[in-house]
């Protein structure tokens, strides 16, 4: 596994958005990295637009598709630390903090995380190519 997802490759993924869909859907056989923070996320908009079934549903698709990963103390800090940097969305500053704590590449279409330079490589799922890997945008 050398890829982490944030909530936006996830919602992106559940509503078949390509070229976001195609991409994730490459990379299922390595269980992709996803914070249980943007699980958590991804939780909270389904149960709003779709209600607690389908949320649970896809809750359980979740944890067989994905390697989900619930941070530690260490990890909290480190993303409170990167949240007093980056004026973006906490579970933002928990899919890039996870992403370089495991050195590995963030898959978002999010511009927030997109149009910063942040602290780990970047793939941009709303692009029909990979990006370079190269750390931050």
């Amino acid at each position: 596994m050398t890829v982490c997802l944030d909530s936006w490759a996830l919602l992106a993924w559940l509503d078949g958005e390509r070229p976001a869909f195609e991409r994730v859907e490459q990379l299922l056989q390595s269980r992709p990295l996803i914070s249980w923070v943007n699980a958590v996320e991804v939780y909270y908009r389904v149960e709003r637009d779709h209600g607690r079934t389908e949320a649970d549903d896809v809750l359980a698709g979740m944890r067989k598709a994905f390697e989900l990963d619930l941070p530690g103390t260490a990890l909290m800090i480190e993303t409170a630390r990167l949240k007093t940097t980056l004026p973006i969305a906490l579970g933002d500053c928990f899919a890039i903090a996870t992403a370089r704590n495991r050195k590995m590449t963030l898959l978002t279409g999010d511009p927030e995380i997109l149009d910063r330079d942040v602290p780990c490589s970047v793939e941009d799922l709303r692009d029909s190519e990979a990006s370079d890997g190269k750390p931050g945008r």
